[in-house]
């Protein structure tokens, strides 16, 4: 923000470029996890992502900047990087679905997603090194390395199905789910247009998707501007919430599946779904309040937890609700939870300019609380109002 000039409000704007990128190939993300599989489609997707992380670094001195400007060429970078990054999470969960059994793939997608506290966490101290000893932009230039190593690891390793993979023994073909794609599964719109279920899930998710992008986009710097730490400081503290985040989602994950187990798939899911909106709430509005800046943090890392702690819950309801259809469902569920994260990078810093952050974090916190109330309605037992 200072290396380029810009504003709160400018750089509300390139975050929120990415997430409707991000938001819009939600759907076609998880179609193409279903027609094509996890090892194609995370690997397309990882050499993508690398891409135009990379040039984010350039962004702002590329031919662009003459016909959008600064803020411009940023944000058409960031897009077409959400474009990339979209087919993350509902392929996610097509793997966790042709991979594991019902009663297993809420700790399933719970610890991959849980993936995102480790990445997250060490991200903010690692940058903030990496900036004052060589610049921003080589930041950027390391994560698209990485990038592309890991699509090489994923690409030789990965396979679709445990029938697919030379390691697994055939105890496991044979116990392994009888979930397989379709050659080319259509988006079964006729059947979600009946299903109240899916859009009180995509309501819910939205919810959660608002709060978990204050995280993503302001904390780093709500800890620098406005708790007063420095940017190496900052940054240490910025990893709470993901490490917070490391440990409640595959434990949220892993309570889902034993709570649906012992009382079915409908109440094992909203339990979870529920207490954990209602609980981060609590302590986002507790951690909004506190003088004391490690309290703060402290309370809104809890927060971070209990959010995430709710994660298995939605992604496996996804595949509850259809096996078949799990990426498009759950790309569908995942576009909710990024339109509520298109609007949080740029609401966020206005209502903290307007009425300060303190009301700024409750409206975040008042947000949850409605996705958790939402899960009264949620009843993934019951599958798709047609069959696969």
């Amino acid at each position: 923000m200072p290396a380029l000039g810009l504003t709160d409000q400018q750089m509300g704007f390139v975050f929120s470029a990415f997430v409707i990128g991000y938001a819009l190939f939600q759907i076609p993300g998880g179609w193409l996890g279903d027609r094509w599989g996890a090892r194609v489609v995370l690997t397309i997707g990882l050499l993508w992502w690398s891409c135009f992380t990379a040039l984010t670094a350039i962004a702002a001195t590329s031919p662009l900047v003459g016909a959008v400007g600064i803020v411009g060429a940023l944000a058409l970078t960031r897009f077409l990087l959400g474009i990339g990054e979209a087919v993350a999470l509902p392929t996610f969960n097509r793997a966790v679905t042709d991979w594991l059994p019902a009663h297993e793939r809420g700790l399933g997608i719970g610890i991959a997603i849980g993936g995102i506290g480790v990445g997250s966490a060490i991200t903010p101290p690692i940058t903030a090194w990496i900036m004052v000893n060589y610049g921003w932009q080589s930041a950027f230039y390391l994560a698209a390395a990485l990038g592309l190593v890991l699509a090489v690891i994923w690409w030789l390793f990965a396979r679709n199905r445990p029938a697919d993979h030379p390691w697994e023994s055939t105890q496991r073909h044979t116990n392994a789910p009888d979930n397989t794609s379709a050659s080319s599964p259509a988006i079964p719109w006729a059947a979600l247009r009946n299903t109240p279920t899916v859009w009180w899930l995509v309501l819910s998710y939205a919810c959660l998707g608002y709060v978990a992008y204050i995280y993503m986009s302001w904390f780093y710097l709500y800890l620098v501007n406005v708790r007063g730490f420095n940017v190496l400081r900052g940054g240490y503290f910025a990893a709470a919430p993901f490490l917070a985040i490391l440990v409640s989602c595959p434990l949220g994950g892993w309570a889902t599946d034993r709570l649906a187990i012992r009382f079915g798939l409908t109440h094992g899911r909203r339990v979870i779904g529920l207490a954990g909106m209602v609980l981060a709430s609590g302590f986002i509005a507790l951690g909004a309040l506190m003088e004391s800046p490690y309290l703060a943090i402290a309370s809104l890392s809890l927060g971070a937890g209990w959010l995430y702690f709710s994660v298995g819950a939605y992604w496996a309801s996804t595949s509850d609700l259809s096996q078949t259809h799990a990426g498009s469902l759950s790309g569908l569920m995942n576009m909710g939870a990024n339109i509520g994260g298109t609007l949080s990078p740029t609401i966020t810093p206005w209502l903290a300019d307007q009425w300060g952050w303190p009301v700024s974090l409750a409206t975040a916190a008042f947000i949850a609380f409605i996705g958790g109330i939402l899960w009264l309605n949620i009843d993934p037992g019951r599958g798709l109002a047609s069959k696969d």
